[in-house]
């Protein structure tokens, strides 16, 4: 924390403008011995100056350089940003010149492990810039940007406040027995209290599969037997010819993959094999790897072929799938019908424009994604705090439990006292050194 780090801050790469950053308490020293012909001590925070950087003698580039004065910045800490030309050369120089008077290259996301550290933004804040970074969809950019406003952080603070009441509560009575005018507590009053805690956590955690939709994307299995038009479902959803089709059945062996937006979320659609008997060693692993797609998908697309009489096979691939995560689709409705199915299901092709609409719009209702707003929703975004979350509902659980069972009150304080400290990891309020710098590596550097 005592150093001043630099770091490239965009992409490196032929473009019209580079940023460097460079942040620390001796940011304006160096800077100023690279920027001639400005006293940098002079300015007045937030402003932008024009000029050049140089090496010794040698001009390097004509940039802008913006300075920030801590504490404004984004890290707290004196700030300054020097926006050269984007190509690879000048910008790598301009890099090698700030490490050469004293910088240090920033580790991955050490700027916003700064602005934790210094206080400026909480940890969920944190990840949340991180994941306005990765955002892939309008939804997972909206859900990045809900916790970046802090809603999460106020959730689960206000949560660890009445936690921290309940807490104050019994240290009182444990403490200070002989007071009189303080409120006594009992079960019956502590019970309701723990009841509204657990309901509020719950409430947290009952968004988790939305988030995990939103962040990371819908997986949709397509399966069936060979030679339904699976690949060209799959290449008619892509606008693109990603799975080989032919007349040959068999013809995909393994498993192939591609991805669209539909509705603002990000889905990703597995063209699997042919699922049948088979004595083809290649093609018989690539069945197995179907079954095991169709337990992993978030939904499963069974392909029957409406030119077709419904096969054993078929009627087995059904029922092997649950009703609430299986769409049936039959496909080639612009030939002559054959199927008899009693179950319900979608028809289309892939011949037509459109022949696909009604697939899709199945997909969206059965995963009900207009149900989902992360506008108006707080979403927990990754697995660390899903994980602490759900700790703390089996702690507070466990509190409710031992308080039915009439333990001694101070039993029933660890659990509560478990529940803060797990709400406080969540935030970052209560945190070890060696997970913040696991957290932090995840980041691009310069972020």
């Amino acid at each position: 924390m005592e150093d001043t780090i630099c770091a490239i801050s965009t992409s490196l790469g032929v473009g019209a403008i580079s940023i460097i950053r460079v942040s620390g308490k001796d940011t304006l020293k160096i800077v100023s011995k690279i920027f001639k012909g400005h006293d940098l001590t002079k300015w007045a925070s937030h402003t932008i100056h024009y000029g050049f950087i140089y090496d010794k003698n040698e001009k390097v580039d004509e940039v802008l350089v913006t300075l920030m004065l801590a504490p404004k910045t984004y890290t707290m800490e004196d700030t300054i940003e020097i926006n050269s030309h984007g190509g690879i050369n000048t910008t790598n120089r301009i890099l090698e010149l700030l490490l050469k008077n004293g910088c240090r290259l920033a580790e991955p996301g050490e700027f916003t492990k700064r602005a934790f550290m210094n206080g400026r933004i909480d940890l969920t804040e944190a990840e949340a810039v991180n994941d306005l970074i990765n955002a892939k969809t309008d939804n997972a950019r909206s859900l990045a940007l809900s916790n970046l406003d802090g809603n999460l952080f106020k959730r689960v603070k206000k949560i660890r406040d009445n936690i921290v009441q309940v807490m104050a509560n019994i240290e009182v009575n444990i403490d200070y027995p002989e007071y009189e005018d303080i409120e006594v507590v009992t079960n019956e009053t502590l019970l309701p209290k723990l009841k509204e805690i657990q309901k509020e956590i719950e409430k947290l955690l009952s968004n988790t599969r939305n988030s995990r939709l939103i962040k990371e994307g819908i997986d949709i299995a397509i399966v069936g037997k060979p030679n339904v038009g699976k690949s060209s479902i799959l290449n008619a959803f892509l606008g693109s010819d990603k799975a080989i089709v032919t007349d040959i059945a068999g013809t995909t062996r393994d498993i192939v993959e591609g991805s669209i937006n539909l509705n603002g979320f990000l889905v990703n659609f597995i063209d699997t094999a042919g699922i049948r008997e088979t004595k083809d060693v290649v093609e018989k692993i690539g069945v197995e790897k179907s079954l095991d797609v169709l337990n992993k998908a978030d939904l499963v697309i069974v392909v029957l072929n409406n030119n077709e009489v419904l096969s054993k096979e078929e009627q087995d691939l059904i029922k092997k799938i649950d009703v609430d995560k299986r769409i049936i689709f039959v496909n080639k409705s612009d030939l002559a019908k054959k199927i008899n199915i009693e179950e319900d299901y979608i028809i289309g092709n892939t011949i037509n424009e459109n022949g696909l609409d009604n697939l899709k719009d199945a997909i969206i209702n059965k995963l009900n994604l207009e149900a989902i707003k992360p506008k108006d929703m707080t979403y927990l975004s990754n697995v660390r705090q899903i994980d602490l979350i759900k700790k703390s509902l089996a702690s507070v659980n466990s509190a409710i439990k031992n308080l039915e069972k009439e333990m001694p009150i101070d039993i029933v304080e660890i659990d509560i006292n478990n529940t803060w400290n797990f709400l406080g990891e969540v935030t970052g309020e209560v945190y070890q050194d060696e997970l913040i710098d696991t957290l932090f590596k995840n980041f691009c550097v310069g972020k």
